[in-house]
Protein backbone atom coordinates (compact mmCIF):
# COMPACT_ATOMS: atom_id res chain seq x y z
CA UNK A 1 0.00 0.00 0.00
CA UNK A 2 1.02 3.75 -0.77
CA UNK A 3 1.83 6.02 2.24
CA UNK A 4 -1.96 7.48 2.85
CA UNK A 5 -0.45 10.28 4.90
CA UNK A 6 2.13 13.64 4.36
CA UNK A 7 2.94 16.03 6.63
CA UNK A 8 3.40 19.92 5.75
CA UNK A 9 6.48 21.50 6.69
CA UNK A 10 5.21 22.97 9.66
CA UNK A 11 4.14 19.83 10.84
CA UNK A 12 7.78 18.29 10.16
CA UNK A 13 8.98 21.44 11.87
CA UNK A 14 6.97 20.04 15.17
CA UNK A 15 7.46 16.50 15.26
CA UNK A 16 11.12 17.58 15.05
CA UNK A 17 10.48 19.62 18.30
CA UNK A 18 8.56 16.74 19.71
CA UNK A 19 11.36 14.27 19.32
CA UNK A 20 14.19 16.63 20.08
CA UNK A 21 12.15 16.81 23.93
CA UNK A 22 10.86 12.87 24.11
CA UNK A 23 12.62 10.86 21.91
CA UNK A 24 10.72 8.91 18.58
CA UNK A 25 7.88 9.07 18.29
CA UNK A 26 4.31 7.50 16.48
CA UNK A 27 1.01 9.02 15.84
CA UNK A 28 -2.54 7.56 15.75
CA UNK A 29 -5.18 8.84 14.38
CA UNK A 30 -8.35 9.58 17.12
CA UNK A 31 -11.49 8.18 16.41
CA UNK A 32 -13.20 11.02 17.88
CA UNK A 33 -13.82 10.56 21.36
CA UNK A 34 -12.48 13.09 24.14
CA UNK A 35 -10.51 14.94 21.23
CA UNK A 36 -12.25 14.79 18.49
CA UNK A 37 -10.14 13.32 15.39
CA UNK A 38 -6.93 14.64 16.45
CA UNK A 39 -3.90 13.01 15.26
CA UNK A 40 -1.99 11.82 18.59
CA UNK A 41 1.28 11.88 19.00
CA UNK A 42 2.65 9.43 21.47
CA UNK A 43 6.35 8.45 22.33
CA UNK A 44 7.23 5.41 20.60
CA UNK A 45 6.00 2.33 22.44
CA UNK A 46 3.65 4.44 24.67
CA UNK A 47 0.38 3.05 22.83
CA UNK A 48 -0.22 -0.17 22.55
CA UNK A 49 -0.97 -1.03 18.28
CA UNK A 50 -4.36 -3.69 18.51
CA UNK A 51 -4.52 -5.84 15.55
CA UNK A 52 -7.19 -4.31 13.58
CA UNK A 53 -5.09 -0.82 13.70
CA UNK A 54 -3.79 -0.34 10.20
CA UNK A 55 -0.02 1.77 9.03
CA UNK A 56 -1.00 4.14 7.00
CA UNK A 57 2.52 5.07 6.42
CA UNK A 58 5.21 7.44 7.80
CA UNK A 59 5.27 11.37 8.40
CA UNK A 60 8.75 12.68 9.92
CA UNK A 61 9.80 9.39 10.68
CA UNK A 62 7.07 8.21 12.88
CA UNK A 63 4.95 5.71 11.80
CA UNK A 64 1.29 6.97 11.87
CA UNK A 65 -1.87 4.57 12.63
CA UNK A 66 -5.67 4.77 12.37
CA UNK A 67 -7.80 2.43 13.74
CA UNK A 68 -9.46 -0.46 11.44
CA UNK A 69 -13.70 0.61 11.76
CA UNK A 70 -11.94 4.35 10.84
CA UNK A 71 -10.01 3.12 7.83
CA UNK A 72 -13.01 1.57 6.18
CA UNK A 73 -14.45 4.72 6.16
CA UNK A 74 -11.74 6.69 5.45
CA UNK A 75 -9.39 4.11 3.03
CA UNK A 76 -9.76 6.20 0.11
CA UNK A 77 -8.89 9.38 2.04
CA UNK A 78 -5.15 10.99 2.14
CA UNK A 79 -4.59 12.05 5.55
CA UNK A 80 -2.39 15.66 5.29
CA UNK A 81 -0.89 16.27 8.92
CA UNK A 82 -0.94 19.97 9.38
CA UNK A 83 -0.74 22.91 12.38
CA UNK A 84 -2.44 25.17 13.74
CA UNK A 85 -2.33 27.38 16.75
CA UNK A 86 -4.57 25.86 20.05
CA UNK A 87 -4.01 23.12 22.36
CA UNK A 88 -2.94 19.90 21.54
CA UNK A 89 -5.19 16.70 22.85
CA UNK A 90 -4.58 15.99 26.08
CA UNK A 91 -2.54 12.83 25.81
CA UNK A 92 -1.00 13.99 22.82
CA UNK A 93 2.50 15.25 22.76
CA UNK A 94 1.94 18.27 21.04
CA UNK A 95 -0.53 19.74 24.14
CA UNK A 96 1.43 22.66 25.89
CA UNK A 97 3.12 24.02 22.75
CA UNK A 98 0.70 26.52 21.72
CA UNK A 99 0.07 24.61 18.81
CA UNK A 100 -1.36 21.39 18.15
CA UNK A 101 -1.63 18.90 15.00
CA UNK A 102 -4.78 18.89 12.74
CA UNK A 103 -5.74 16.45 10.13
CA UNK A 104 -6.99 17.70 6.57
CA UNK A 105 -7.62 15.32 3.82
CA UNK A 106 -8.45 14.75 0.41
CA UNK A 107 -10.03 12.36 -2.24
CA UNK A 108 -7.56 9.76 -3.28
CA UNK A 109 -7.96 7.65 -6.50
CA UNK A 110 -10.51 4.74 -6.10
CA UNK A 111 -9.28 1.82 -8.26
Amino acid sequence: MENQVEATDAALKLIAEIVEDHGPVMFHQSGGCCDGSSPMCYALGELIIADHDVKLGEIGGATFYIGGDQYEVWKHTRLIIDVVEGKGGMFSLDNGRGKRFLTRSEICSVP
